[in-house]
């Protein structure tokens, strides 16, 4: 059987210039997996915990040598010996190691990193693409993309509330033909923009961050574009929001910010959801509400949920525990999977399946702070999820995972099937 050799980690940048971790495994066949862990801004408080230097004068404070450090010596001295095949031997060594509920002692980032690398060495021992290392000979359903449009919240300074304002290219034949409409509509939105006068810079996940005043103006914009790409927007592709309410949690109210200036409450903004879905095809609504808001997102699922997705970000954080209590309660319909706010493969996949037996969609999730590895779009593949959400088609880093994801439909062929979970 292949034993891992050796581990060795470094310190590297990911798409925000942020310090991040990528680990190569070595195993004793000669294979060798390498991974690059993401990273997020908007870090639900549930959710496994990076561990950063804190060291004001380097890299202010966000530097990673001490996750490095622990990778390269407590974790090396663990692994070493163990079988490359032995995933859930091997996460639950780095757990036993760390002893904390969130990885605070080892560091989540150190973890995951370690935890994807050795997936990448076994699949490479095996001279087996990755998703079919993960998922076996079922790995055969490509995702339906949540292609950002817009950028608005933290992740840029435009003005607008929500984080997010998206498209689904529901309508599409294959994956590659949703990649190209969503490609289309991002191009002729950029015309639009331009043709008004508005800033084509985009925000960090490649959206546009136009400065706009309300969030009704950016979806009519995205409508606009679909129109005029020659798509009838509600049939062909359909929109997606993600609110990141938790970040507009403010003194007991919901703060729409900037230009929008509105307070309120948990009935107001579902309210708002169900004027905004009434007026505009939106069949995804992420983070709708804040984290603890647990009567507020059974109440918005109540009331949007037989038509639209009401998926958890931050409010689920991956955690099986969390998604029981909403399957229990009602709340939610949707997960967002995100590898680091488990903190390893296992927990990840075991969450990814704990949501599907529940009968919640799944959505496998890129990070603000992302990197050019792919291993997002093998493991949505391998676990069979409905939807991937990578970003625009803009920027490396993002359309990296598109790029591998029509890969692989070239790869499986006649066997690949896409638009499985269509609305």
């Amino acid at each position: 059987m292949p034993y891992i050799k050796s581990i060795y980690a470094r310190e590297v940048l990911d798409s925000r210039g942020y310090p991040t971790i990528c680990t190569e495994v070595y195993t004793q066949c000669g294979a060798c997996g390498s991974a690059i862990v993401p990273s997020g801004a908007s870090s639900g408080i549930y959710e496994a915990m990076e561990l950063r230097d804190m060291q004001e004068k380097r890299y202010f404070g966000q530097g990673v040598l001490k996750a490095v450090s622990h990778v390269n010596k407590l974790l090396r001295e663990k692994l070493c010996g163990m079988c490359i095949f032995d995933q859930a031997g091997i996460d639950r060594a780095m757990l036993t190691l760390d002893g904390t509920d969130n990885k605070a002692n080892v560091g989540a980032n150190g973890i995951l990193s370690v935890s994807m690398a050795c997936a990448q060495a076994a699949a490479a021992c095996l001279s087996m693409p990755l998703y079919r290392y993960l998922g076996g000979c079922f790995s055969y359903t490509l995702p339906l993309p949540l292609i950002n449009m817009i950028s608005g919240g933290i992740h840029c300074n435009s003005g607008l509330s929500f984080q997010e304002f998206m498209i689904i290219p529901s309508g599409a034949s294959s994956f590659k033909e949703g990649v190209r409409i969503g490609a289309e509509i991002f191009y002729h939105l950029g015309q639009i923009l331009r043709s008004q006068g508005m800033s084509l810079a985009v925000g960090t996940e490649g959206g546009y961050a136009p400065a706009l005043s309300s969030n009704e103006k950016a979806l009519a914009l995205v409508v606009k574009a679909i129109a005029q790409a020659g798509y009838q927007p509600g049939k062909d592709v359909v929109l997606a929001i993600d609110a990141a309410a938790p970040q507009l949690w403010v003194n007991g109210k919901y703060h729409l910010c900037d230009k929008e200036n509105m307070d309120m409450t948990t009935k107001d903004l579902t309210d708002y959801y169900e004027y905004l879905c009434d007026k505009f095809p939106i069949r995804f609504i992420e983070d709708g509400l804040d984290q603890d808001d647990w009567e507020g997102w059974c109440e918005l699922t109540r009331r949007l949920g037989s038509k639209v997705i009401i998926a958890g970000d931050d409010f689920f954080v991956s955690n099986v525990s969390r998604m029981h209590m909403g399957a229990q309660k009602g709340a939610g319909n949707g997960v967002l999977i995100k590898p680091n706010q488990a903190g390893t493969l296992t927990e990840a996949v075991a969450g990814a399946r704990y949501a599907q037996r529940m009968g919640y969609e799944v959505i496998f999730s890129h990070r603000l702070g992302d990197s050019e590895d792919t291993f997002l779009a093998d493991l949505t593949v391998a676990s069979g999820a409905g939807y991937i959400k990578t970003g625009a088609v803009c920027r490396a880093e993002r359309t990296a995972k598109y790029n591998r994801l029509m890969k692989i439909e070239d790869e499986l062929g006649e066997a690949g099937a896409y638009g499985l979970w269509k609305y």
